[in-house]
């Protein structure tokens, strides 16, 4: 969405797809889950009065947009990619199917993910970290636009502090901002890694994979912070 109000964003798409295929002409597999909300927002509606198990399904459409979006982006740039979804829609995607995602990323194929779990009342947070178990994935990469995990908004508190380093059970005892507690539970129970940093400076994603320092880092060890 960039600084749209809606929509999609060239820019943004242009961007996120150079930093994807720099990223994977290192070598590494990967595989991209992809969320809707800046086209529509089910858990928005529903507070609206839509019916929630609908609005999630129209939710779920929207990311196939934007997936089919970053699609053509990274293909464009001389990578093959598949585009695989929990809702069949067999024109334009494939169906999720982990073996088959698996075997995509061995081909060296840029696997994008839609269409969260394919079940209403689940986020797209959640949708990762199954998807990253199911692949057996060694870390999931939380792409946002804030440089971290922060002990409250950054934006409204300057002395907030960022951490470099927290548990899961730091997030799900203190209720921090993360992802939601099903997806920290997933990542917990199958030790998958969590680094959650800024994907809107250039070059972060590549620094991340390389091991720099960069974001906060979630696993099972305990929390240190800093300041901003």
């Amino acid at each position: 969405m960039g600084d749209l109000s809606h929509g999609l964003s060239a820019a943004v798409i242009e961007s996120i797809s150079s930093e994807i295929v720099e990223t994977h002409d290192m070598g590494v597999q990967m595989a991209v889950v992809i969320g809707g909300g800046n086209i529509f927002r089910g858990i928005q509606a529903a507070a609206e009065g839509m019916d929630r198990a609908q609005a999630d399904y129209m939710g779920m459409m929207a990311t196939i947009i934007n997936s089919l979006a970053l699609q053509d982006a990274i293909e464009r740039k001389g990578v093959t990619s598949r585009v695989m979804t929990a809702l069949e829609t067999r024109q334009v995607a494939e169906p999720y199917i982990r073996r088959r995602a698996i075997r995509h990323l061995e081909k060296k194929r840029i696997v994008i993910c839609a269409a969260g779990t394919g079940n209403p009342y689940f986020t797209t947070d959640t949708a990762a970290a199954l998807r990253a178990a199911e692949i057996h994935a060694d870390v999931i990469l939380k792409a946002t636009k804030v440089d971290g995990v922060y002990n409250k908004d950054p934006v409204k508190y300057p002395d907030a502090v960022r951490f470099k380093k927290l548990s899961y059970m730091d997030i799900l005892s203190n209720r921090l901002k993360v992802m939601d507690a099903t997806a920290i539970s997933l990542c917990m129970d199958n030790s998958i890694r969590l680094v959650v940093f800024n994907v809107t400076r250039p070059g972060n994603l590549k620094r991340v994979i390389m091991g720099e320092a960069v974001g906060t880092t979630v696993d099972s060890g305990g929390a240190t912070a800093r300041r901003r």
